[in-house]
């Protein structure tokens, strides 16, 4: 176990160099995005990924950093890439994401709240370029037609109140009357081009494309046409080199960027994976929720983008999701169950063959072990991951940190060593519905894809205005394949409908929003952030 001192020391131990460490106090740094952005590509990587979730957890992240630990415990030096955690969640319903047991990153509580900084600057950035599009709109000086306006204002926070709101109301001073939105900062456009940037040049071009809105004769206007791009760089620069802390056994662990993956891209930053390929021999990173949204994600946005692949590819279950998608009620999921184990593991079946079939990794079935489990239940499990030809490990981390994850770890290993090409849902010069049946058929088993008349029309007019090429990031439920979280297991042929569809050209795709799903959060009837309390030290307690 490592002391509150040693960052700089496990820093250098990982072959970053003096001059690169930032320090922010003695237990948190940066690592200047000059030396990744020079650094060349030498570790193998990882990614951990998952069954749809369920209330009683999957312990994704958790599974990630145990696996870190398991590496170095067997003598790998193994970095971890991780997002950072938003405050929405933390005050909502699904509160820290930084581990749980022994297999956490600390300090976990400048992790959950306000990690370094990076959220406010990408939130001041977005709120921005929304200020200074509608003081065009006030000036008239681009000619924007203000029904055109896409660009929306951001809050790191649970808001239902904020999805719809007017704006410009009190006169002429006060701008143009208009309708206008907030998403969470997870979701914001700016959040998602900040970390698909690979340099602090390709920051700027892609800040610089922005869409925000078109004139009155129909002409796009970005960014750089309102000359907000190099104030919105300004406030970014610091915030694009990658944070570093450690895991509690000392692992190094970058965790920079944060978009959720249920209405976002679901993945760290490009140039925090970029650092963590550049200093370790094993890379073990994550995408969000379960392998449809994030790993398909992962691949079909991010690695493509950034030019990188999974050598493997960790797919962490539990025996009580599987139960769960069983239909077992959560009050009985510690009994066990092997009728529900046999019926539940569809769900973890289907997101195994799409993580080997469809994008041609190799998996490791991760069984992420509870008290509850029953020898008999979790050999049910390695008996139906056998049955499919992937190798699975059953995981203590949680219980025994590094120590515990090592059967984890040797299973990964041998993974790594064979050959793993990459391979996508669909061809990038397919016509954007195409790519959108692609998803939905392929990968979440679905039937008939159905459009409203408004997501129809703005699919036409993207490719009609040179956007067809761009992946789509698909916005659903996690709970389910389907656009319906009550709809659990693995459902095939149903009805997928699209509801909403809104251009990312910072980040480089389209986004399609299915079902219910809010790109702007609203809390729980009683939200977490009634259990936080702060004593007389300062101490912060109740993030869980």
């Amino acid at each position: 176990m490592h002391n509150e001192h040693d960052l700089f020391e496990i820093a250098q131990g990982a072959g970053i160099p003096a001059h690169a460490f930032i320090p922010y106090g003695r237990d948190r740094a940066k690592i200047d995005r000059t030396y990744i952005e020079s650094s060349k590509l030498q570790g193998k990587l990882v990614l951990v990924t998952a069954m749809s979730p369920t209330p009683p957890g999957e312990g994704k992240t958790t599974t990630s950093i145990g696996l870190a630990d398991g590496l170095r415990a067997l003598g790998k030096n193994a970095v971890l890439a991780l997002r950072e955690p938003s405050l929405g969640p933390i005050f909502g319903i699904k509160g820290g994401a930084i581990g749980g047991g022994k297999a956490q990153v600390t300090p976990a509580t400048n992790i959950n709240l306000h990690f370094n900084g990076d959220f406010a600057a990408i939130t001041a950035a977005q709120n921005l370029l929304a200020a200074m599009t509608d003081n065009a709109l006030h000036f008239g000086t681009h000619n924007i037609d203000p029904r055109t306006v896409v660009v929306r204002r951001a809050l790191d926070m649970n808001d239902r109140a904020l999805r719809n709101i007017v704006v410009g109301i009190g006169g002429k001073t006060a701008g143009v009357t208009r309708e206008a939105s907030f998403d969470i900062a997870a979701a914001s456009e700016v959040m998602a081009t900040f970390c698909l940037a690979s340099s602090l040049e390709d920051l700027r071009t892609r800040l610089g494309g922005i869409h925000v809105g078109y004139t009155y004769d129909g002409q796009t206007v970005t960014a750089d046409d309102i000359d907000a791009t190099n104030a919105m760089v300004a406030l970014l620069v610091e915030a694009f080199s990658p944070n570093l802390v450690r895991t509690l056994e000392g692992t190094p662990a970058f965790i920079h960027g944060g978009p959720f993956a249920n209405i976002a891209h679901g993945c760290n930053s490009v140039m925090a994976t970029r650092g963590a390929l550049a200093t370790g021999e094993i890379v073990v990173t994550e995408a969000g929720f379960g392998a449809d949204l994030g790993a398909e994600k992962f691949i079909d946005i991010k690695c493509r983008n950034a030019g990188i692949q999974p050598d493997a590819a960790v797919c962490v279950v539990t025996i009580r999701a599987i139960k769960y998608h069983g239909g077992v009620a959560l009050s009985e999921l510690e009994q066990e169950n092997l009728d529900a184990v046999k019926a539940g593991f569809s769900n973890a079946r289907r997101h195994v063959e799409n993580l080997v079939k469809l994008w041609g990794q190799n998996v490791v079935v991760a069984i992420n072990r509870f008290y509850s489990d029953t020898d008999k239940e979790i050999e049910l499990v390695m008996e139906e991951a056998r049955k499919m030809g992937v190798r699975c490990a059953v995981s203590e981390h949680y219980a025994r940190g590094g120590e515990g994850a090592t059967n984890l770890a040797n299973a990964v290993l041998d993974a790594i060593e064979e050959p793993n090409s990459i391979s996508y849902t669909y061809d990038m010069d397919a016509k954007l519905t195409e790519k959108i049946d692609a998803v939905v058929h392929k990968v979440y088993g679905g039937g008939k894809v159905t459009f409203t008349p408004v997501a129809k029309r703005t699919l036409a007019e993207l490719e009609e205005k040179g956007y067809g090429n761009l992946p789509v990031c698909i916005a659903k439920t996690p709970a389910s394949f389907s656009a319906d979280a009550k709809v659990l297991g693995a459902p095939s042929d149903f009805e997928f409908p699209v509801r909403e569809v809104r251009l990312s050209s910072g980040g480089g795709f389209v986004v399609v929003i299915s079902g219910t799903v809010m790109l702007m959060p609203g809390l729980p009837k009683v939200p977490s952030a009634v259990s936080i309390r702060v004593d007389e030290d300062g101490t912060i307690s109740g993030i869980h």
